[in-house]
């Protein structure tokens, strides 16, 4: 059992929190069987039926979200977890937007698909030694590409009416919440035009699921809870009369800001299009892009 941290509370219930470990292990090893199974028995028939790879990723992009919503449920009905989201259907609706938000967890990327059904993120070159590399790198932006190449991506997925999901730290937010953004998130929404949607993600403490965190530890008081609020979302026009530096800069300040203070109340209600389809994304056209 991981011994306490010193700015941790004691274990409250050693038997239960052993059971809690157990089953974020065994959590993973369902999430690990699934990803195989999808990779090399759904998804290449997918690949081959549903052509070009646009209409591929149109369907497998719902089946992500789907399956995900399937491996939160589980680790919910195990007692391991607990996801509280301001608005289920708001994040249903979202269409051509950037996704920014905080990263205190390794679930993260998993409960924001699994909400999402329209979500596409950047994803690690060093995947490429795994073996779903090749499914991953049709569904999703691999971070390989040069700047250029990566932005026109984005850009051409947020057409098509996807959602980028983008976690502006680079890596999971230490557990002092303490924030250190790039400026990746910023630069997309000023190239591509698509505003920005901070979440926050929130709720108890992740240890275990943390960067750094034993492998073999876990929330010493209580499952994982998981609040998220949706911030009010950030216009690029705002920033329209700015040199592109200076609106980069500010557009970031302006997502930290939104990210930290729990004050800032979360966004209006996203209206759903009145013909009850999610918008496609028409209209975004991807603009000259040129090294900023």
């Amino acid at each position: 059992m991981a011994a306490p941290r010193p700015e941790m509370p004691p274990v409250s219930n050693r038997i239960v929190y052993v059971y809690r470990v157990l089953i974020k292990w065994l959590s993973f090893l369902v999430f690990g069987i699934g990803t195989l199974i999808l990779a090399i028995a759904v998804f290449p028939v997918m690949s081959l039926a549903l052509r070009p790879s646009e209409r591929f990723q149109k369907h497998a992009r719902p089946l992500v979200s789907f399956m995900m919503r399937a491996f939160v449920g589980f680790m919910s009905v195990m007692g391991g977890i607990q996801v509280e989201p301001d608005d289920r259907n708001a994040y249903r609706r979202l269409s051509s937007k950037i996704l920014a938000a905080n990263h205190p967890s390794l679930l993260d990327v998993v409960i924001l698909f699994s909400l999402i059904p329209n979500a596409d993120c950047i994803v690690q070159a060093s995947l490429s030694r795994h073996i779903v590399w090749g499914v991953i790198r049709r569904l999703y932006i691999p971070n390989s590409l040069d700047f250029n190449e990566l932005s026109a991506a984005c850009i051409h997925s947020l057409a098509q009416g996807n959602c980028i999901i983008i976690f502006p730290e680079g890596t999971r937010t230490p557990r002092s919440g303490e924030l250190n953004l790039k400026k990746g998130a910023a630069r997309l929404a000023i190239l591509s035009g698509c505003g920005i949607i901070p979440v926050h993600i929130g709720g108890t403490d992740k240890y275990g699921l943390g960067k750094h965190d034993p492998w073999w530890a876990f929330n010493h008081t209580g499952k994982y809870v998981y609040r998220l609020r949706i911030r009010q979302e950030l216009s690029p026009e705002k920033y329209a009369g700015f040199p592109v530096p200076i609106a980069i800069k500010r557009l970031n300040a302006d997502i930290k800001n939104l990210l930290l203070n729990p004050s800032l109340l979360a966004a209006e209600q996203i209206p759903a299009p009145s013909n009850g389809n999610r918008p496609k994304g028409r209209g975004i056209k991807p603009p000259e892009i040129k090294p900023v």
